[in-house]
């Protein structure tokens, strides 16, 4: 299935975390440094505006549709909050170990994977086209900045 237009913006994200998931799960003793660094420089620019984007566009406009207790819905929420203290966990250690590297790119993997494959397809079923439109420019408006 096609994506929506309206959440191509959040998909182009995806594609970007799991390039980061994809090193942290893969991180090595020699590239466990460059892995950590990659998704910490992920997070500060692109992760945390897009976990920002959802909660705050995505999933109120959702809400208007659907049920926003839809165990999708939770779930993202949820899993939201764990990659957060995740990422401070990441920031704070100096040194961290391969076991919670290999941890944080799994968990943001499956979270992604979850999006792309539950929540959006809920989402494009239960707005209307024209909820999508407005969807597309208030998260364009988000990714600029406005």
């Amino acid at each position: 299935m096609k994506r929506s237009e309206a959440l191509t913006p959040l998909s182009r994200d995806h594609h970007q975390g799991l390039f980061v998931a994809h090193r942290l799960t893969r991180a090595t003793e020699e590239t466990r440094t460059e892995a950590c660094a990659g998704f910490l420089a992920f997070w500060r620019t692109d992760g945390g505006l897009h976990f920002r984007a959802e909660e705050e566009i995505l999933l109120p406009a959702y809400a208007r549709h659907g049920s926003s207790e839809h165990e999708a819905v939770v779930r993202v929420l949820i899993e939201h909050v764990e990659l957060r203290r995740l990422a401070a966990d990441l920031e704070a250690d100096t040194a961290p170990g391969l076991e919670l590297l290999h941890s944080v790119g799994k968990r943001l993997h499956d979270h992604i994977r979850h999006e792309e494959r539950v929540l959006f397809p809920l989402i494009e079923e239960a707005l209307p086209e024209s909820a999508l439109s407005e969807l597309a420019v208030a998260l364009e408006r988000a990714e600029r900045g406005c």
